[in-house]
């Protein structure tokens, strides 16, 4: 490979290296504070950028209220903090730091708020969302914030937590995992739902007629949802009679359609669809079509 081509990649791979190292090995960094939002710190470590929640930091207690949360979150940005990482996924590119696990702590002993002894896994409680990003949720469970991972938002497939949640909305979430000692708290929303894939043969079968919408197009064929947080996938081969260039010349995202059930797998979550020899199987309307 061209040394060149290489070298972007390569320097960012040590560094999720030495990250995974310091996560490991409960290692001291330091990064900077560049920005921030209602749920905490945005930071970069070298090249990197990272999170650290509001309830990760010395200097924000549950008690403040919103303004004078927003100037000391604010006062951080250009310092360098002292931090341990807590949550790594390179395939994400989420990395969340934590202030309250730093040497410093070590060296003075602080009570951990009586939340983390409070709340266990397997229960289901109550709280507001506080941040979005690429890589999940910050759920407020009441003065200390747990972290809904991306994969843990929808039992049906989402690009973005901002397609499902706002900043603000009040949500029940399933808590997956307490560790007290690194302040962590693994949230689920959608475990505190039933899921939809339990006994789907019981609702579905081959060469059942189904109605839905167009939720995604891709080159290999398209998503439609049959139900809340419930996907089917018609194949592109499934999608019409003849050859065409793309699924998009024969349906688009938000169009209703009707399918034919062709396979059910619960063990998998599939739901294979098809619009083939299906009356009226998808719209016509050239709004849509143009659109």
């Amino acid at each position: 490979m061209d040394a060149s081509s290489a070298h972007v990649p390569e320097a960012e791979g040590s560094l999720w290296e030495a990250l995974r190292a310091a996560l490991a090995n409960n290692a001291l960094l330091d990064v900077e504070a560049t920005g921030c939002n209602r749920g905490g710190l945005i930071v970069v470590y070298h090249t990197l950028r990272g999170f650290v929640p509001s309830s990760h930091l010395h200097t924000i207690s549950p008690d403040m209220d919103e303004p004078t949360r927003r100037t000391a979150l604010a006062a951080h940005i250009g310092q360098t903090l002292h931090v341990r990482v807590i949550e790594l996924e390179p395939e994400q590119g989420r990395i969340v730091f934590s202030e309250r696990t730093s040497a410093a702590d070590e060296d003075q002993p602080h009570e951990l708020p009586s939340i983390l002894h409070e709340i266990h896994a397997g229960e289901t409680r109550h709280g507001h969302v506080t941040n979005l990003t690429a890589f999940g949720a910050f759920v407020d469970l009441g003065g200390y914030e747990g972290l809904v991972h991306v994969s843990e938002l929808s039992w049906s497939r989402i690009n973005h937590p901002r397609d499902l949640l706002r900043i603000g909305d009040e949500v029940s979430v399933f808590v997956m995992n307490v560790i007290p000692e690194e302040g962590r708290i693994a949230l689920s929303l959608k475990r505190a739902k039933a899921n939809p894939w339990e006994h789907i043969e019981d609702r579905y079968h081959i060469g059942q007629i189904v109605h839905g919408t167009v939720t995604n197009v891709v080159q290999f064929g398209a998503f439609v949802k049959v139900e809340d947080e419930l996907e089917g996938l018609v194949h592109v081969s499934e999608l019409a009679e003849g050859s065409f260039m793309h699924p998009r010349n024969i349906v688009r995202e938000g169009e209703h359609v009707t399918a034919r059930v062709i396979g059910v797998d619960s063990q998998h979550r599939r739901l294979a669809l098809s619009l083939r020899n299906v009356p009226n199987g998808h719209s016509t309307d050239p709004a849509i079509l143009a659109s």
